[in-house]
């Protein structure tokens, strides 16, 4: 990560409360293929969140705590601040002496830009304000939010303005929370009614809708330079599994995510460096 960062922009998708399963099916079965065409080998890594629930997830995604990999570790990290015994920084991991890896990166010359969607992005109540205020610049409206049926193109459609305004030669780390798979998404299924609310299915509806829009967001971040893309779920979510419904709770949906990591090559494509390998560059909490 120390040849990425200062090279390359950097963009960060959490695809806000998708479970891996869903995920790994609809890959396998062709039906997200502007996201399976970046995806390693066309395959979602499975790996373990580090919180069950956006907020929680987000804080230590944000101190570079990102998903760890599902497989005995440690798994050496890709951006870590700077603490004493930690045994998942390695010579690869971008070490930061600030806490938390937004303001390392604006301290970096990157323009650190934030396109909320779940309510702990929307800037209403104080909490509200936390996650966004890391940044140098926010942005977030009712059309990015859960209840809205078009809300991934209209975040895209900001960070498409977002990159466009930015000077070329400005470095830009883009974080865009995606808000249509988190409930209510029972409007993304043909045929699916509010009466009959949320389902697995409508779910897996919700990846499909996004997964139409996210050509434009992967254009845009790669139109100045080459980017590095970390795509994943901060949380899973049950319909109904073991009896349990929803997040913030220990179950095995809830706790396994897809992840995924790789450049995005510029407009000069021998500017685009390999992305580091996911299981040897991985990410772990210490």
């Amino acid at each position: 990560m120390n040849e990425i960062v200062g090279s390359h922009d950097l963009l960060l998708v959490t695809l806000d409360t998708l479970r891996y399963d869903v995920a790994a099916e609809l890959a396998a079965a062709g039906r997200i293929p502007h996201l399976a065409r970046h995806l390693p080998g066309g395959v979602w890594e499975r790996r373990h969140a580090p919180g069950s629930f956006t907020y929680a997830s987000h804080q230590a995604i944000f101190a570079g705590f990102l998903p760890t990999p599902a497989t005995p570790g440690p798994h050496p990290r890709l951006f870590a601040a700077s603490f004493a015994g930690s045994e998942t920084t390695a010579t690869g991991t971008f070490v930061y002496q600030t806490p938390d890896l937004v303001s390392a990166l604006a301290h970096e010359g990157y323009r650190t830009v934030c396109v909320g969607g779940v309510g702990f992005f929307n800037r209403q109540p104080p909490l509200g304000t936390v996650l966004p205020g890391l940044f140098q610049e926010s942005h977030w409206e009712p059309s990015f939010g859960v209840a809205s049926p078009t809300s991934f193109e209209s975040q895209v459609a900001r960070a498409e303005e977002v990159v466009a305004g930015l000077p070329r030669a400005r470095r830009l780390f883009l974080f865009v929370n995606v808000s249509a798979l988190h409930q209510p998404n029972w409007f993304h299924q043909p045929g699916a009614s509010r009466e009959a609310g949320d389902t697995r299915a409508t779910h897996a509806a919700a990846l499909e809708y996004v997964d139409r829009h996210i050509g434009r967001l992967f254009a845009a971040m790669s139109s100045r330079r080459a980017c590095f893309a970390i795509v994943c779920s901060d949380h899973g979510t049950a319909y109904g599994d073991d009896g349990f419904t929803g997040h913030r709770l220990g179950h095995e949906v809830v706790w396994t995510v897809p992840y995924a990591q790789f450049v995005l090559p510029g407009p000069d494509a021998s500017d685009a460096r390999s992305a580091p390998d996911a299981r040897s560059a991985g990410e772990a909490a210490a």
